[in-house]
């Protein structure tokens, strides 16, 4: 059999081998950019839906080059049947990234000659042929390998494998046309040592053609069991670079949380220069990398956690019952349609993982917490006020700008590393100018 190429790239496309609610403060304002997937280059996709022992993993298959050569291997902790495996909708990723994006907002002050009453705290505080058959189960046999499951879904043909040993493992892989890369072998000791099987997926050509498909759609899995993870260690052993990684937790409780690595909020409500608008990608991406060096390169970034029934401000609409259907959520009660009543509850926890093997040598262990507090990655742009002004409040108003701008300034900085001298240059400072003595004389 033709050996075949071998990409291995983070978990998800988990493209490994190749063949050849606590009361929270408003956030009102006017949602302008938000910072998604579109900013990573190879930014791996996954959603888990769980309640109880019973879990969806849907995995996003970021894969670019020849379909004929893309297969993807997974432990899952259980042996999979057909009717336990589905081929999804892309767009439902898209639409998770887009509701739950850290986002860029905007609020326009008010003419601060005209007396408003107003609360500042509101506006925020398929499988390889061997030889034949029969060879094919003596050699399994004897490599402690054993094809428990094969069937095709979709444009993918799937099989389900156990092992004794990594060494079998491996040179079952080897001899039916999957290439692996050095250091692999150690890596899937471990999953055989805990039972685990291994989930494999090629692509069935015919049938990719046959349906006229341009893109790789999500695969999911519909699994039992007390294990709550998420296998990422595969996925490290030949990456050249740091690997991100958004885990999309959807849950009937609260948050969900890491049990076994530090989670960190991405800094947030922080108030920046409004040339950030046009310059919100390179931002956020500056802010993230200089966080993920401040906290030793050792943590998970938590970037939204909210009830899917509302969003504030929405940088999209929440997800409708079909779609969250889509996403896995498998507890929506069809007869109820009330989205936020208890057995229809979805609260949606956003992670961001950007990782190394020395960095996170341990797949990622979840659990489901009650906490329902709310919270988003949000940035702040004020736009002072640029209409008349004839007051004696004017100066003092234009005085407070200028110090709320310098203090823009140097958050923006802290936050990015950037320059600060740069950033000053950037920023259109107002300047405050002396009201002539006869306006205060007669109150004009």
């Amino acid at each position: 059999m033709k050996p075949l190429r071998i990409l291995w790239s983070c978990f998800l496309a988990i493209t490994i081998f190749m063949v050849g609610m606590q009361p929270a403060q408003a956030f009102c304002g006017f949602y302008v950019a938000k910072a998604d997937t579109n900013l990573y280059n190879q930014a791996s996709q996954v959603i888990i839906s769980r309640d109880g022992e019973r879990t969806v993993l849907t995995m996003a298959n970021d894969y670019q080059g020849e379909v004929k050569d893309f297969a993807l291997v997974v432990p899952v902790p259980v042996i999979l049947k057909e009717e336990q495996v589905h081929v999804g909708n892309p767009k439902i990723l898209s639409r998770l990234d887009s509701f739950s994006a850290p986002r860029l907002v905007e609020y326009f002050d008010s003419n601060p000659c005209e007396i408003r009453a107003f609360d500042e705290d509101i506006m925020f505080k398929t499988a390889p042929q061997a030889a034949s058959m029969e060879s094919g189960l003596r050699q399994e046999r004897s490599l402690g390998v054993t094809i428990e499951e094969q069937f095709t879904v979709g444009e993918y043909d799937i099989l389900i494998l156990s092992a004794k040993e990594s060494d079998g493992l491996e040179t079952w892989l080897t001899h039916n046309g999957y290439k692996i890369p050095p250091g692999a072998k150690e890596i899937l000791q471990p999953y055989i040592r805990q039972n685990m099987k291994f989930f494999v997926a090629k692509v069935n050509l015919t049938e990719y053609d046959q349906q006229g498909f341009k893109k790789l759609r999500p695969i999911s899995i519909a699994y039992e069991s007390p294990k709550y993870m998420l296998p990422i260690r595969l996925g490290m052993v030949n990456a050249k670079q740091e690997q991100d990684l958004i885990v999309y937790l959807l849950s009937p409780q609260g948050q969900t949380e890491l049990t076994n690595y530090r989670t960190v909020k991405v800094p947030s409500d922080r108030d920046i220069p409004e040339f950030v608008k046009a310059e919100f990608k390179n931002f956020y991406t500056s802010m993230f990398q200089k966080s993920y060096e401040r906290e030793n390169k050792q943590v998970a970034f938590l970037e939204y956690a909210w009830d899917m029934g509302s969003c504030d401000p929405c940088s999209a609409e929440p997800l409708n019952r079909e779609e969250l259907k889509q996403a896995g959520v498998f507890w929506l009660n069809s007869s109820s349609r009330n989205l936020r009543s208890p057995r229809n509850n979805v609260f949606i926890t956003r992670l961001h993982v950007r990782y190394t093997g020395d960095k996170f040598p341990e797949d990622l262990k979840f659990q489901a917490t009650g906490n329902r507090q709310l919270f988003q990655g949000r940035y702040v742009i004020r736009h002072p006020y640029t209409g008349e002004m004839n007051c004696s409040a004017a100066n003092e108003y234009k005085r407070s700008v200028r110090d709320r701008q310098e203090r823009e300034v140097q958050t923006l900085a802290s936050l990015t590393g950037w320059n600060i001298n740069d950033i000053r240059n950037k920023v259109e400072f107002v300047e405050s100018q002396p009201i002539p003595w006869w306006r205060t004389l007669w109150n004009q």
